[in-house]
């Protein structure tokens, strides 16, 4: 299993010190979280692309790319692109120039955001927002897999004679997430690509996400991408640690209960006992995310947040440092004994696509000398 870590980089005073952190500086934490993930041994640094105050991730593969000329190892993700407001050439293009630049250590989360101004600001209709995902991706799709794209469509002006360009490294594009939190019509869409399906379930009760992802197993194999438990699935998790739970607790509550995205709403024991937030030791962070399996199946990658609602940087490290030590090896050995040998392991990587992609080659050579020699 792939475990790491993702970020929505908010700016969020610190309720302890009152301190607000400057853009500048939230950037750059963000970097050093990244460098440091791969170095206590996680797998996936992904980031979400946000447009809105107080927010600073809005150029994420220009991040990306700055981390991955500082990591050899990491996969270098989104929590989300939005695939309803940026121009499906721009992503085509971004991405393929990110799959360079990393030696194929990218692949991306596409999302319909879920901030309404957004979509006025790149001149959308949020109403739109679900035929806009349909049609972006198709065109996406296409402008990875074709050398030259002739392409019209409703919502931006036709292509003639078009090619992305640089083109996608060894000739495969970048493996594609969906993520949601509400909308079946994105899990029919990952079902049908036969890509990977990424339920953040970090707010709302499990009931929700179970629906969603036994969708997306239904429909991976009613398209014959293969048996449902071998549908890509990623989740979302959240945790705040120390080697004492009630030092953990102590700790966190002030940022969670001043936090933009979650406080002055339920407790923070609420809070705990309705969603895969933990907060505690290592033991707990473990136990409460092996539970994971039982509610959802196999799984391919398992995502923290660890950085938000104001915690200080040195905080955020001392979090990875418990994360890569105590949480990850035991998960990893935990989740591995657990998975049936049909199930993949790891969501496909640049290297198993090249290799999915030759044999897809060889079988088509193969296939059509014997139509010839008939």
């Amino acid at each position: 299993m792939q475990i790491g870590i993702f970020s929505v980089g908010d700016i969020t005073p610190d309720p302890t010190t009152g301190r607000t952190p400057t853009g500048a500086e939230r950037i750059k934490a963000l970097t050093t979280i990244a460098q440091h993930a791969e170095e206590v041994g996680l797998d996936v640094f992904a980031v979400g692309e946000h447009h809105d105050h107080p927010f600073v991730p809005s150029a994420v593969t220009t991040m990306l790319a700055w981390i991955a000329a500082r990591t050899t190892r990491l996969t270098l993700s989104t929590s989300i692109t939005h695939i309803t407001t940026n121009d499906p050439v721009r992503i085509a293009e971004d991405f393929a120039m990110l799959q360079h630049l990393s030696d194929g250590r990218t692949d991306l989360m596409l999302g319909r955001g879920n901030t309404g101004p957004v979509y006025d600001w790149f001149g959308k209709d949020p109403r739109r927002s679900v035929e806009l995902t349909v049609e972006n991706y198709q065109l996406l799709r296409r402008l990875w897999d074709e050398e030259v794209v002739d392409w019209e469509g409703e919502f931006r002006t036709p292509l003639r004679g078009f090619t992305s360009t640089p083109r996608p490294l060894d000739g495969v594009a970048p493996f594609v997430w969906h993520g949601s939190i509400r909308t079946p019509q994105v899990a029919e869409i990952a079902a049908y690509f036969g890509d990977g399906y990424f339920a953040n379930n970090i707010f709302w009760p499990k009931e929700h996400y179970i629906r969603l992802i036994n969708l997306y197993r239904e429909r991976y194999a009613h398209y014959g991408h293969g048996a449902p438990e071998q549908a890509i699935v990623g989740l979302g998790g959240q945790a705040f640690m120390r080697r004492n739970s009630q030092d953990a607790v102590r700790e966190f509550r002030p940022y969670f209960d001043n936090a933009p995205v979650y406080g002055h709403g339920p407790s923070l024991e609420d809070f705990t006992a309705q969603t895969p937030l933990t907060v505690g030791s290592p033991a707990e962070v473990v136990e409460k995310t092996l539970t994971f399996h039982e509610f959802f199946g196999d799984y391919q990658r398992q995502l923290f947040l660890l950085d938000h609602a104001g915690l200080p940087l040195k905080t955020v490290l001392e979090q990875l440092d418990l994360l890569g030590e105590e949480v990850v090896p035991v998960l990893r050995k935990e989740f591995e004994a657990r998975r049936p040998a049909h199930v993949p392991s790891d969501p496909p990587d640049h290297a198993s696509l090249v290799a999915a992609r030759q044999l897809q080659l060889a079988q088509e050579l193969a296939g059509g000398d014997a139509a010839g020699r008939a």
